[in-house]
């Protein structure tokens, strides 16, 4: 079985500075957490706020660990 089909996307509320959704995204596909969020603010930026609502939605949606 592979690793993605054990693990569950959910917000980490230990490392989280938002809402934890980066974190939590971070922890599922085992990337450097400054990493996600380097690319959310700059997705952020340059999307005019697409993935800004994407994140908004996501930390609505995203159970809580």
């Amino acid at each position: 079985m592979n690793d993605f089909a054990r693990k569950r996307l959910v917000r980490n509320r230990h490392d989280q500075m938002l809402g934890g959704v980066c974190a939590g995204a971070a922890d599922y596909f085992n990337l450097d957490v400054n990493l996600v969020r380097i690319l959310t603010v700059v997705g952020a930026l340059f999307s005019f706020g697409t993935v800004a609502l994407a994140y908004a939605a996501a930390w609505f949606l995203m159970p809580s660990s």
